[in-house]
Protein backbone atom coordinates (compact mmCIF):
# COMPACT_ATOMS: atom_id res chain seq x y z
CA UNK A 1 0.00 0.00 0.00
CA UNK A 2 1.44 3.22 -0.80
CA UNK A 3 1.85 5.91 2.50
CA UNK A 4 1.05 9.15 2.31
CA UNK A 5 3.05 11.83 4.54
CA UNK A 6 -0.11 14.25 4.81
CA UNK A 7 -3.66 14.99 4.33
CA UNK A 8 -5.75 17.95 3.35
CA UNK A 9 -7.98 19.36 5.79
CA UNK A 10 -10.92 20.79 4.22
CA UNK A 11 -12.39 22.69 7.47
CA UNK A 12 -11.85 25.89 9.21
CA UNK A 13 -12.47 24.52 12.91
CA UNK A 14 -9.54 25.14 14.90
CA UNK A 15 -10.56 22.37 17.52
CA UNK A 16 -10.30 19.55 14.00
CA UNK A 17 -6.66 21.01 13.86
CA UNK A 18 -6.02 20.21 17.25
CA UNK A 19 -7.40 16.90 17.49
CA UNK A 20 -5.48 16.20 13.76
CA UNK A 21 -2.40 17.59 15.81
CA UNK A 22 -3.12 14.94 19.08
CA UNK A 23 -3.18 12.10 16.26
CA UNK A 24 0.04 13.22 15.40
CA UNK A 25 -1.29 13.45 11.44
CA UNK A 26 0.33 15.99 9.64
CA UNK A 27 -1.94 18.31 7.72
CA UNK A 28 -2.70 21.28 5.14
CA UNK A 29 -5.77 23.19 4.67
CA UNK A 30 -7.25 23.27 2.15
CA UNK A 31 -10.40 26.24 2.58
CA UNK A 32 -13.05 27.43 0.22
CA UNK A 33 -11.97 30.07 -1.96
CA UNK A 34 -13.90 33.70 -1.29
CA UNK A 35 -16.11 33.00 -4.40
CA UNK A 36 -17.23 29.62 -2.60
CA UNK A 37 -20.38 29.65 -0.82
CA UNK A 38 -19.54 26.96 0.91
CA UNK A 39 -22.37 27.51 3.99
CA UNK A 40 -24.53 26.92 1.16
CA UNK A 41 -23.93 23.00 1.58
CA UNK A 42 -25.71 23.15 5.07
CA UNK A 43 -28.62 23.81 3.76
CA UNK A 44 -31.48 21.39 5.18
CA UNK A 45 -33.76 19.42 3.42
CA UNK A 46 -37.31 19.69 4.75
CA UNK A 47 -38.12 16.70 6.81
CA UNK A 48 -34.26 15.23 6.77
CA UNK A 49 -33.01 13.17 9.59
CA UNK A 50 -30.58 14.87 11.66
CA UNK A 51 -28.06 11.31 10.60
CA UNK A 52 -28.85 11.47 7.11
CA UNK A 53 -28.10 14.98 6.65
CA UNK A 54 -24.79 15.06 8.97
CA UNK A 55 -23.60 12.54 6.17
CA UNK A 56 -24.52 14.07 3.11
CA UNK A 57 -23.49 17.56 4.19
CA UNK A 58 -20.04 15.82 4.59
CA UNK A 59 -19.95 13.98 1.48
CA UNK A 60 -21.26 17.59 -0.45
CA UNK A 61 -17.82 19.18 1.64
CA UNK A 62 -15.85 16.05 0.16
CA UNK A 63 -16.88 16.27 -3.30
CA UNK A 64 -16.34 20.34 -3.78
CA UNK A 65 -12.69 19.85 -1.41
CA UNK A 66 -11.15 17.06 -4.15
CA UNK A 67 -12.54 19.59 -6.67
CA UNK A 68 -10.79 22.83 -4.99
CA UNK A 69 -7.88 20.67 -5.07
CA UNK A 70 -7.87 19.56 -8.53
CA UNK A 71 -8.56 23.28 -9.42
CA UNK A 72 -5.11 24.60 -7.73
CA UNK A 73 -2.81 21.93 -8.49
CA UNK A 74 -2.24 21.20 -5.66
CA UNK A 75 0.70 18.25 -4.76
CA UNK A 76 -1.83 14.90 -4.25
CA UNK A 77 -2.75 13.65 -1.17
CA UNK A 78 -5.71 12.86 0.53
CA UNK A 79 -8.53 14.87 2.01
CA UNK A 80 -10.22 14.87 5.12
CA UNK A 81 -14.24 16.47 5.71
CA UNK A 82 -15.74 16.18 8.59
CA UNK A 83 -19.44 17.94 9.90
CA UNK A 84 -21.22 18.19 13.47
CA UNK A 85 -24.55 18.50 13.43
CA UNK A 86 -26.66 18.74 17.06
CA UNK A 87 -30.13 17.19 16.95
CA UNK A 88 -33.26 17.06 19.65
CA UNK A 89 -35.67 14.55 18.69
CA UNK A 90 -35.87 15.15 14.70
CA UNK A 91 -35.06 19.09 15.10
CA UNK A 92 -31.51 20.40 13.96
CA UNK A 93 -29.51 23.10 15.29
CA UNK A 94 -27.17 24.61 13.42
CA UNK A 95 -24.81 27.36 13.93
CA UNK A 96 -26.39 30.44 15.56
CA UNK A 97 -27.05 33.54 13.12
CA UNK A 98 -27.29 36.09 15.77
CA UNK A 99 -27.45 36.31 19.69
CA UNK A 100 -31.12 36.00 19.99
CA UNK A 101 -30.89 32.88 17.77
CA UNK A 102 -28.20 31.25 20.57
CA UNK A 103 -29.91 32.12 23.22
CA UNK A 104 -33.12 30.22 22.11
CA UNK A 105 -30.75 27.31 20.88
CA UNK A 106 -29.89 26.84 24.74
CA UNK A 107 -32.62 27.28 26.10
CA UNK A 108 -34.44 24.44 24.23
CA UNK A 109 -30.96 22.40 24.73
CA UNK A 110 -30.93 23.40 28.93
CA UNK A 111 -32.34 20.10 31.05
CA UNK A 112 -32.46 17.84 28.19
CA UNK A 113 -30.58 15.20 26.30
CA UNK A 114 -29.33 15.60 22.84
CA UNK A 115 -27.36 13.67 19.82
CA UNK A 116 -23.99 15.15 18.75
CA UNK A 117 -23.22 13.80 14.99
CA UNK A 118 -19.97 13.94 13.50
CA UNK A 119 -19.86 12.28 9.89
CA UNK A 120 -15.69 12.11 8.52
CA UNK A 121 -15.25 11.67 5.09
CA UNK A 122 -11.71 10.81 3.46
CA UNK A 123 -11.02 10.97 -0.36
CA UNK A 124 -7.99 8.85 -1.65
CA UNK A 125 -5.38 11.11 -3.71
CA UNK A 126 -7.48 12.29 -6.66
CA UNK A 127 -10.52 11.49 -5.27
CA UNK A 128 -11.47 8.03 -6.75
CA UNK A 129 -12.07 6.45 -3.41
CA UNK A 130 -14.05 7.54 -0.43
CA UNK A 131 -14.57 6.22 3.01
CA UNK A 132 -16.62 7.90 5.61
CA UNK A 133 -17.86 7.04 9.30
CA UNK A 134 -20.58 8.22 11.64
CA UNK A 135 -19.74 8.84 15.42
CA UNK A 136 -23.02 9.24 17.51
CA UNK A 137 -22.86 11.04 20.98
CA UNK A 138 -25.40 12.34 23.98
CA UNK A 139 -24.82 15.41 25.87
CA UNK A 140 -26.95 16.26 29.04
CA UNK A 141 -27.35 19.85 29.68
CA UNK A 142 -28.27 20.90 33.41
CA UNK A 143 -31.40 23.47 33.48
CA UNK A 144 -29.51 26.50 32.73
CA UNK A 145 -30.54 30.01 33.92
CA UNK A 146 -31.21 32.60 31.81
CA UNK A 147 -28.66 34.84 33.21
CA UNK A 148 -25.85 31.91 32.74
CA UNK A 149 -26.94 31.17 28.52
CA UNK A 150 -27.18 35.42 28.35
CA UNK A 151 -23.63 35.62 29.99
CA UNK A 152 -22.21 32.51 27.51
CA UNK A 153 -23.41 33.87 24.35
CA UNK A 154 -22.41 37.30 25.00
CA UNK A 155 -18.82 36.22 25.25
CA UNK A 156 -18.87 35.26 21.36
CA UNK A 157 -18.72 31.02 22.10
CA UNK A 158 -22.15 29.84 20.50
CA UNK A 159 -21.19 31.54 16.99
CA UNK A 160 -19.87 29.16 14.06
CA UNK A 161 -20.57 26.43 16.01
CA UNK A 162 -23.19 23.76 15.55
CA UNK A 163 -26.19 23.58 18.58
CA UNK A 164 -24.51 27.19 19.69
CA UNK A 165 -22.09 25.96 22.46
CA UNK A 166 -18.83 24.29 22.10
CA UNK A 167 -18.33 21.46 24.83
CA UNK A 168 -14.46 22.46 26.01
CA UNK A 169 -15.85 25.83 26.51
CA UNK A 170 -17.18 26.82 30.05
CA UNK A 171 -20.66 25.81 29.03
CA UNK A 172 -18.88 22.67 30.39
CA UNK A 173 -20.08 23.12 33.90
CA UNK A 174 -23.38 23.04 32.50
CA UNK A 175 -22.88 19.27 31.29
CA UNK A 176 -24.03 16.78 33.82
CA UNK A 177 -23.39 13.63 31.19
CA UNK A 178 -22.21 12.59 28.04
CA UNK A 179 -22.35 8.92 26.54
CA UNK A 180 -19.74 8.36 23.24
CA UNK A 181 -17.39 10.11 22.01
CA UNK A 182 -15.77 13.14 23.86
CA UNK A 183 -13.45 14.52 20.73
CA UNK A 184 -16.61 13.48 18.40
CA UNK A 185 -18.96 15.92 19.96
CA UNK A 186 -15.56 18.41 19.52
CA UNK A 187 -15.98 17.91 15.87
CA UNK A 188 -13.61 15.23 15.06
CA UNK A 189 -14.03 11.55 16.35
CA UNK A 190 -10.65 10.26 16.44
CA UNK A 191 -11.26 6.56 16.92
CA UNK A 192 -13.03 6.59 13.58
CA UNK A 193 -10.90 9.48 12.34
CA UNK A 194 -7.49 7.33 12.86
CA UNK A 195 -9.32 3.94 11.48
CA UNK A 196 -10.15 5.76 8.18
CA UNK A 197 -6.54 7.38 7.75
CA UNK A 198 -4.53 4.02 8.93
CA UNK A 199 -6.26 2.12 6.23
CA UNK A 200 -6.01 4.72 3.53
CA UNK A 201 -2.16 4.58 3.76
CA UNK A 202 -2.06 7.91 6.17
CA UNK A 203 1.85 7.99 8.49
CA UNK A 204 1.01 8.84 11.89
CA UNK A 205 3.92 11.23 13.23
CA UNK A 206 5.63 9.51 16.28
Amino acid sequence: MKTHPFIYLASQSPRRRQLLDQLGVRHELLLASPGEDAEALEEHIPGEMPAVYCERVTQLKLVAAVARLKARGLPPAPVLCADTTVALGRRIFGKPADADDAIATLRRLSGRTHRVMTAVALASPGGRARTSALSVSTVRFAAMPDRAIESYVAGGEPFGKAGAYAIQSRIAAWIERIGGSYSGIMGLPLHETAQLLLDAGVQFQE
